[in-house]
């Protein structure tokens, strides 16, 4: 901070001191050529909403650091321990600090600035006290918000202002030539949007401010769009009054606002309705308003939301404007390049944008569709209607607009992912691409956490780099995409999450594949289908740690791949009696008692007893979209998929084996095995071992939905005493909050799963009273699948004992599909022949399966 955030006298040498002030106007600093680029993931890792989506909103309401989080937290508490007043008077220097902060940001005085509670009210005070009569000339820039552009109407009908609506030049820019023209009659405003809430589009405000200058017209300049993304400089621009929003890209609180009006100005604009705070009232009839700009504020004022726009101020200042700018717009042009390349898109941006914001819309589609739809998938943009922008949105003939808005949270990833999801819409939408096929998945059981698991042995440490993502785009060799006849490379057993991963790596590495599951596409026999799953970093060992880490990295490189979100971060939190025994932990997770529980989540009541362990990388994967992708792209790289064809029996064949089927006979250099429940079937070695247990899942609604949704809820369990491990994964894509129990009774998986009885799901609905209270509303859904277990939750991955040509993946325990996309790169190399250390720990033999085949053995 500069010597002028606080009220000393201390002053700088050459700048303009208001008397009686002992402050400083203080000069922007210019842009920093060359200088450092912005910590884009340090800044992220700041913001705790990046964790739930590609949040490209900040036009609309930025995301808050944690610590403007916090600011305002932390004060609200102070007044409930203090009270109101007691706690302002505590916190006054900090609040005091405010003003220069935002006297810093904008090259003006503290006593310049009166803090506000939004921009239209600071725009209504600053107007108000103008005084404006019939007659009084108000030019208006095109790009005028709608609220301003509302109350100088109703001035022009109440007060009978002269309002005259600058032309636009073909830049979209305000028309200098006109404006220089309307000056030559007198007037009494000039008012002008910095950046409209419309468009990408920046005024030029300081071209603006020296002809009002030159014409002895003050110019109200509206910076509500621009503040935090844009240098402003009031003295550079020749601003009389200024007004802003906290919300927007200063990443303030909602609720805060600015308003500056010169020293020159103050003097002949006078508040309409004085108020307490800014008048003192000096004798029966007689009163007189302070000298500074804070005649215009009220007494009544959220000092917690004011102390949050201070932190959101001077980590501004802290970073720097020019910087932010730099980054914003790099993003923003790499943004409408993209959108240039994508079928149907029309960027609406004119040619003089070059802001953080970015408008677009898809020919003959309402924008409110494509961003609902965009949303779905994980990414929040928000539309314009002409009724906001009548004066530029309806004058270039646009009912709506999509916009995006972009700050410093924002990567290129984030980006090219909306390009992408944009591309793959399109693509869907027309017929075609990769992500445009695929079963319809419905139904199905959640990823429940593990609960327990033995130590790791030592060989469990990686000696090489679990997951190569290149493997994933390496060009396989040209050949026919068609039906590759009753031989291939390899034949993969199970069309389920692991199965599917592991057919489409192979494909994509070049290999012929044949893929077989015992049931029509979209069934709900096993243990993959429904629409959600749960992802975390907690687990009780650190020997998964390594293949945690590599299936996030997994599950970015499938999303690349088939150009959609498929993973939403939420948090998670896992719960247990304060005395119960294990406990969940891993990377960047915190231990939280059940006061800190419920301020993360304060959907999920947990009472006083229980402890959890806070997880904000866990999040929702979209089971069913991620199935359809791998479907989708398995084909476009030539899988031979086959639903409804049952495995009788499989057998060594030479260098091969062959697989015996209810429809014929195949055969295959290689046999990968992905059956889940059918499991100890085909591999009688793991008969055994496994066992398949029932699990029911139901949806329920809410009267207060937002209570279970993002970021309110987020993934979730509770080990519940005499009961059982409750899990759940927040309301999520249309549907309700879903819980399930992660135990149940042995099932036959030769039989069909029978539905939820009314037992099953009352015993939900009462630990969901429980745990979950705003999850008052109607079952929307019941769903049953399996659970294929292991001993000690384990998985077993590997090459099957005694068959150099066999490999499996079975027996999940319930917590499988987050590691579907990595498990099948992994069964795709060692069919390769690569070894994979980092998964010795989840081998067959580690289970116990040796190479003596056991009774009906089928080799």
């Amino acid at each position: 901070m500069s010597t002028d955030t606080t009220s000393g006298t201390d002053m700088t040498p050459g700048t303009d001191t208001t008397p009686g002030t002992g402050t400083t106007a203080v000069t922007v600093p210019p842009p920093r050529p060359g200088g450092p680029a912005l910590d884009v993931a340090a800044l992220r890792a700041a913001t705790p909403g990046m964790r739930h989506a590609h949040h490209m909103n900040a036009a609309g309401s930025a995301l808050p650091s944690a610590a403007t989080l916090a600011a305002v937290t932390d004060h609200l508490r102070l007044e409930s321990l203090l009270g109101g007043y007691e706690a302002a008077e505590a916190l006054a220097d900090r609040t005091e600090a405010v003003y220069h902060s935002a006297a810093r940001l904008i090259g003006a005085a503290p006593q310049d600035i009166a803090l506000m509670d939004s921009a239209s009210t600071a725009w209504q005070r600053a107007l108000g006290a103008l005084r404006l009569k019939a007659g009084d000339r108000v030019l208006a820039s095109p790009s005028t918000y709608v609220s301003s552009a509302l109350h100088l109407l109703e001035m022009r009908d109440s007060h009978g202002i002269v309002l005259e609506v600058l032309p636009a030049d073909a830049s979209g820019q305000v028309d200098l030539g006109a404006l220089e023209t309307a000056l030559r009659e007198p007037a009494a405003l000039v008012t002008v949007a910095h950046v409209p809430t419309s468009s990408g589009l920046v005024e030029p405000v300081a071209a603006v401010g020296e002809l009002a200058a030159r014409a002895g017209v003050p110019l109200l300049l509206d910076a509500t769009q621009s503040l935090g993304q844009l240098p402003v400089d009031v003295e550079e621009m020749r601003c009389g009054i200024v007004v802003a929003t906290g919300r927007k890209f200063l990443r303030g609180p909602r609720g805060t606002g600015l308003l500056y009006v010169d020293r020159e100005l103050r003097e002949r604009a006078r508040p309409a309705a004085p108020d307490v705070r800014g008048a003192q009232w000096s004798s029966a009839y007689g009163y007189e308003v302070v000298p500074g700009a804070r005649r215009y504020e009220t007494w009544e004022s959220s000092h917690a939301l004011r102390l949050g726009l201070g932190t959101a101020l001077d980590e501004a200042l802290g970073l720097g404007v020019a910087r932010i700018r730099d980054h914003v717009t790099e993003l923003a042009e790499r943004l409408r390049a993209g959108l240039s390349d994508v079928p149907g898109i029309r960027r609406t941006d004119p040619s003089a944008a070059a802001s953080g914001i970015v408008t677009f819309l898809r020919e003959d589609e309402d924008p409110r569709r494509t961003v609902r739809d965009l949303r779905a998938t994980g990414f929040r943009l928000t539309t314009v209607p002409a009724s906001h922008g009548q004066w530029d949105l309806g004058r270039r003939g646009l009912e709506r607009v999509a916009r995006a808005s972009l700050h410093v949270y924002n990567s290129e990833d984030d980006v090219d992912a909306l390009v992408a999801a944009l591309t793959a819409r399109e693509r869907r939408r027309r017929g075609g691409g990769t992500a445009a096929h695929g079963p319809a998945i419905s139904g199905a059981a959640a990823d429940a956490p593990v609960t327990a698991v033995e130590p790791a042995p030592a060989s469990a440490t990686p000696s090489e780099p679990p997951y190569d993502p290149a493997a994933v785009s390496r060009p396989a060799p040209a050949r026919p995409t068609g039906p590759v006849g009753d031989r291939a490379d390899v034949i993969v057993v199970g069309a389920g999450i692991h199965g599917s991963s592991a057919a489409w790596q192979l494909a994509a590495r070049g290999a012929s594949v044949i893929h077989l599951d015992r049931f029509p596409a979209g069934h709900t026999e096993g243990s993959s289908h429904g629409r959600t799953r749960m992802i975390r970093r907690a687990y009780p060992a650190e020997v998964w740690d390594g293949l945690v880490d590599t299936a996030y990295s997994a599950w970015d490189e499938l999303e690349l791949a088939a150009g959609q979100r498929l993973v939403t971060t939420t948090g998670g939190l896992y719960a247990r009696a304060v005395d119960a025994p294990g406990t969940l932990r891993g990377p960047g997770c915190e231990n939280v008692d059940h006061t800190r529980a419920a301020e993360l989540f304060p959907g999920l009541r947990l009472c006083e007893g229980f402890t959890a362990v806070h997880d904000p990388a866990a999040g929702v994967i979209d089971a069913q979209a991620s199935l359809t992708a791998l479907a989708a792209l398995g084909r476009g790289h030539g899988v031979d998929r086959r639903d409804g064809r049952t495995v009788l029996a499989w057998h060594r064949d030479g260098e091969g084996v062959r697989v015996d089927t209810d429809q014929g006979v195949l055969h295959a250099d290689r046999l990968v095995v992905c059956a889940g429940p059918w499991t100890g079937e085909l591999l009688p070695a793991f008969a055994g071992p496994l066992s398949v247990v029932r699990i029911v899942n139901v949806h329920l609604g809410s009267s207060r939905r937002h209570l279970l949704e993002p970021p309110l809820l987020g993934a979730f369990s509770v080990d519940v005493p005499d009961v059982g491990l409750l899990y759940g994964i927040p309301a999520f894509g249309g549907a309700g909050v879903k819980i399930g129990l992660d135990h149940g009774p042995p099932e036959d998986p030769s039989t069909t799963a029978g539905p939820v009885t009314e037992a099953e799901r009352d015993r939900l609905l009462g630990l969901a009273s429980r745990f979950l209270p705003a999850a008052d509303g109607p079952v929307e859904e019941t769903i049953t699948c399996r659970y294929t277990m292991a001993p000690n939750n384990r998985f077993a991955v590997g090459r099957l004992p005694g068959e150099e040509r066999v490999f499996v993946a079975a027996a999940c325990s319930g917590h499988g599909f987050k590691f579907g996309p990595a498990l099948g790169a992994a069964l795709a190399d060692l069919t390769e022949g690569k070894e994979r250390p980092d998964l010795d720990f989840l081998s067959p033999a580690a289970m116990g399966i040796t190479d003596r085949p056991g009774p009906g053995a089928t080799r």
